[in-house]
């Protein structure tokens, strides 16, 4: 039963970790898909780390953090979208520039704001999202193998954590029953026949990094309202990188997404229970190198060990419209 315990602790571990990443790794699915290539993800997910946790540490509020983090995040896609969009810039440029932004100005503006070397003060209970207990969860948790899988995997989490995974079948809704959908997989596909029809490409393209936006800034909140307590300098530690890679081993589909992200989360999980800990023959694992496994896996895959993943075949390419 301790076994079984421990194995409810890493899924449990598993779905938290999961969710920055599932998030993020959904919002670069709906740009990509529009045919914008965001390597910006991580700073959208740190400035919207920073903003939330300072406006809810402001106003006392974690829904006014969320919104916040939610603003500034778009804010950042629209300045992405601006420079590859509007004035057809180098896309992966954009997003290396959010990136470099996101990293310096968090921890100039954290400084001056609050004093505490880059950091938001620590949020109280009422600025954060705390946990939800579903009912029953307390009585039924010394029940035997259902006990532990309701108290703890579904109940027990916070409301962003079951948003990420309503976004799952959300987000395959959206891209493969609604116009909005089907436009947007044509416009990263041929632009220039959705333009034909009559259809605005750069609205369709500004549309989706709104999406983008919005995923990531709830990302950003999770980091800094749910997991952590308050921001921290770079706290999002690689994830966007992650999610990137997530998205192309997922082969750009939502349902696959979830698994990808929820397969690096375990890692993660794993590389965190298993520090410090002997394991037969092998015997006590260095943690510096259970702390890269997650990065290392996805070098692995990047490398070409997921099969062909083709990309939107006008992902990374301004559209010049037809005179």
């Amino acid at each position: 039963m301790d076994s079984f315990n421990a194995i409810v602790q890493v899924l449990d571990s598993t779905i938290r970790l999961s969710v920055p990443l599932l998030l993020a790794c959904l919002a670069g699915l709906y740009s990509e898909r529009a045919g914008i290539f965001d390597i910006g993800l991580e700073g959208k997910m740190l400035v919207g780390a920073f903003a939330g946790a300072a406006a809810a540490s402001v106003f006392h509020s974690g829904f006014i953090g969320l919104g916040m983090a939610i603003l500034i995040s778009v804010a950042f896609a629209m300045v992405h979208g601006f420079a590859s969009i509007t004035h057809r810039g180098n896309q992966i440029v954009s997003g290396v520039a959010i990136n470099f932004v996101a990293a310096g100005s968090t921890i100039i503006l954290g400084q001056a704001w609050f004093q505490q070397g880059g950091r938001t003060p620590a949020l109280q209970p009422d600025e954060r999202f705390e946990a939800i207990v579903w009912p029953g969860a307390d009585v039924l948790r010394g029940v035997p193998i259902l006990g532990p899988i309701y108290s703890e995997l579904i109940s027990g989490h916070s409301i962003l954590v079951y948003f990420a995974f309503a976004m799952v079948p959300f987000t395959w809704w959206v891209l493969f029953r609604t116009r909005f959908g089907l436009r947007m997989r044509a416009v990263g596909e041929n632009p220039a026949a959705v333009d034909t029809a009559g259809i605005s490409v750069a609205w369709l393209r500004y549309r989706a990094l709104i999406c983008t936006g919005v995923l990531t800034g709830v990302a950003g909140a999770y980091l800094s309202m749910v997991q952590n307590g308050g921001f921290v300098k770079d706290m999002t530690a690689g994830k966007g990188y992650i999610a990137l890679a997530a998205l192309i081993f997922a082969k750009w589909k939502p349902v696959n997404a979830m698994f990808a992200c929820l397969l690096f989360g375990f890692l993660d999980a794993l590389s965190i229970r298993l520090q410090g800990t002997p394991l037969p023959v092998i015997g006590k694992v260095p943690v510096q190198f259970m702390q890269a496994l997650p990065y290392v896996l996805t070098v692995i895959l990047l490398a070409g060990f997921i099969g062909k993943a083709i990309p939107p075949r006008a992902g990374g390419v301004p559209y010049v419209k037809e005179r």
